[in-house]
């Protein structure tokens, strides 16, 4: 193997790494949600299937990528992410900018491949996902920037069947910024003190990790809410109703794995919890599709 492949083979891995490629789990599984809801009662094409799929992880690489550049300097100051790709010199921020701009373009000819709409509104959403980034810099508020980023990928998902938006897919999208939200606020308890000494915005950093956490729990009831509303407009029936109960339960669970002055399952109440939380919806509510077709 050439010095150059291999140097391209590292990179690649450092950039799944950089872009946390396992986090897709969180908004793919709400974009399948909505995209056989659009559907029903028929099933969205193989070619929806694979534009949308698209879509969504160029999307969220082009995110990854733009805000891993854009907190360069914040990551190596703080202890916690000094180790990351680019502040650890294992990435270059010229292949990173390059990773930006490519998974922009794919998403791009995703959404003209679509439908027009979609494409019309992928430039203002690419806004959004890249304009994240700097919330932190002057917002307390930040964590419902992330919620509403990952919260428009049910959104774009209905669109994409039926050109067009309904009151289900806002509730949906809704429910999911509430709860990326609650779940953001949780992890950046680790960042509290670095936050606050570094002039940076977050709720723990502004409250206090008490109060803030007193904050996701409300933003997590919400989040619950808003699915079993969706579940009801989606069809309701036993399936469904099992999904968001489920859903409630690894939510209150998340809750139980943390306190404002123990972090020591702060993964698992981050990526665990929140994982299988998706994938019970969106298996459930496939389940509940089939059982109806």
């Amino acid at each position: 193997m050439t010095d150059v492949s291999s140097r391209v083979l590292s990179d690649l891995r450092e950039t799944g790494e950089m872009i946390a490629f396992k986090h897709t789990i969180f908004a793919l599984p709400f974009a399948v949600v909505s995209l056989i809801t659009a559907a029903s009662p028929s099933w969205p094409s193989p070619a929806i299937w694979l534009w949308v799929a698209l879509a969504m992880v160029s999307a969220r690489t082009a995110a990854m990528s733009f805000n891993r550049l854009a907190d360069h300097h914040i990551d190596a100051d703080n202890p916690r992410t000094a180790a990351r790709a680019l502040p650890a010199g294992r990435l270059r921020r010229p292949f990173a900018w390059a990773v930006t701009a490519v998974s922009a373009a794919l998403f791009l000819i995703a959404a003209g491949a679509l439908n027009p709409l979609c494409l019309v509104l992928a430039p203002p959403a690419l806004a959004v996902l890249f304009g994240y980034s700097y919330t932190k810099r002057f917002t307390a508020a930040s964590h419902l920037f992330l919620g509403f980023s990952l919260g428009i990928a049910p959104i774009g998902a209905w669109i994409a069947i039926v050109g067009g938006l309904a009151w289900p897919p806002l509730v949906l999208g809704a429910a999911v910024c509430c709860w990326v939200a609650g779940f953001d606020v949780i992890y950046s308890l680790q960042d509290e003190h670095f936050d606050r000494d570094h002039g940076l915005h977050s709720l723990p950093a502004r409250l206090g990790g008490q109060r803030a956490l007193g904050i996701a729990r409300c933003l997590h009831f919400l989040a619950f809410i808003g699915f079993f509303a969706f579940a009801i407009a989606a069809g309701g029936g036993p399936i469904r109703l099992t999904a968001v109960a489920v859903a409630g339960l690894l939510l209150a669970w998340q809750h139980r794995l943390i306190s404002a002055d123990d972090l020591e399952n702060i993964d698992a109440a981050f990526f665990s919890s929140n994982g299988l939380l998706a994938l019970v919806m969106c298996v459930l509510f496939v389940v509940a599709r089939l059982a109806e077709s």
